[in-house]
């Protein structure tokens, strides 16, 4: 239960500090391929007797390069390798898993929708040195990934390597999807990353209040959802999303009469004729 806590507060921390950038650059989709792209890890994993969460970090992140060199080349074409993405690694990674026999496919199942009791001593070391990694990136490479998120002509003419803050910032994804497998599942994950940066935006109006506002979001949903889920014996991802996604709908009406409010009256004038 510890490593749980931990790792859920990990997750739900981290998850929307790069899902707000990924907000910015309409690229909230991007999380679910990778997540695809994280499946065929795991069963590359099984088939190969290796780490699934060492194996499934490499592999997305040569799928976020890849992808990321696709898009570079032709936006069009960037869209069609994330739908390649979609369909291949999901197919690929249950492809590999039948091949690996066994307890594979039950095994499988934990990385699909998570199961924090199971996440073992390596996992959380794993888990908390790639959350490291991704909060010192963050505070190295932040400002320029944001100029870069808002406009990438702008970001080229001040300096910035947008191809290179591009690829980094796919790659963060890759590694935030993998962190949160064991939370989440891998075909949830991509929401703790968006769905607490929608909610933070029913209410604040800079870059930054909404990324510190969707962390706190995020950590509340993954706290919460995790206790709800060992209280009730349900999985934790589907409990996590749906507290977010609640949130989210608190959030929105909430937010509903306040945006009335703050809009100016337009006073209509009477003329009468002679």
């Amino acid at each position: 239960m510890q490593r749980a806590l931990i790792a859920a507060v990990i997750v739900g921390m981290i998850s929307p500090l790069i899902g707000v950038f990924l907000v910015q650059r309409r690229l909230a989709l991007l999380g679910d391929g990778m997540g695809h792209v994280a499946i065929a890890g795991v069963g590359l994993a099984f088939l190969t007797g290796t780490e699934p969460v060492i194996t499934a970090l490499f592999v997305s992140i040569l799928g976020a390069l890849i992808l990321e060199l696709v898009r570079h080349k032709s936006r069009s074409a960037g869209d069609l390798a994330l739908a390649l993405i979609f369909y291949g690694g999901i197919a690929g990674g249950v492809l590999l898993t039948s091949l690996a026999g066994g307890k594979a496919s039950t095994a499988l199942n934990q990385y699909l929708f998570g199961s924090l009791s199971t996440v073992s001593t390596q996992d959380f070391v794993a888990l908390g040195l790639a959350a490291l990694a991704l909060i010192v990136i963050l505070l190295r490479y932040g400002n320029q990934i944001f100029a870069m998120s808002l406009d990438g002509e702008t970001a080229r003419v001040q300096g910035i390597r947008v191809t290179a803050m591009s690829v980094l910032l796919t790659s963060m994804a890759a590694v935030t999807v993998v962190v949160g497998m064991r939370t989440v599942g891998l075909l949830l994950v991509s929401a703790i990353m968006i769905v607490p940066v929608a909610a933070a935006q029913q209410l604040t109006k800079s870059f930054k209040s909404t990324m510190i506002f969707g962390s706190l979001l995020g950590l509340l949903s993954s706290i919460s959802g995790l206790f709800i889920s060992f209280s009730v014996d349900i999985p934790p991802g589907p409990t996590i999303v749906m507290i977010s996604l609640l949130l989210f709908v608190f959030l929105a009406l909430v937010a509903a009469p306040l945006n009335r409010r703050s809009r100016p009256k337009v006073v209509k004038h009477e003329h009468e004729g002679n």
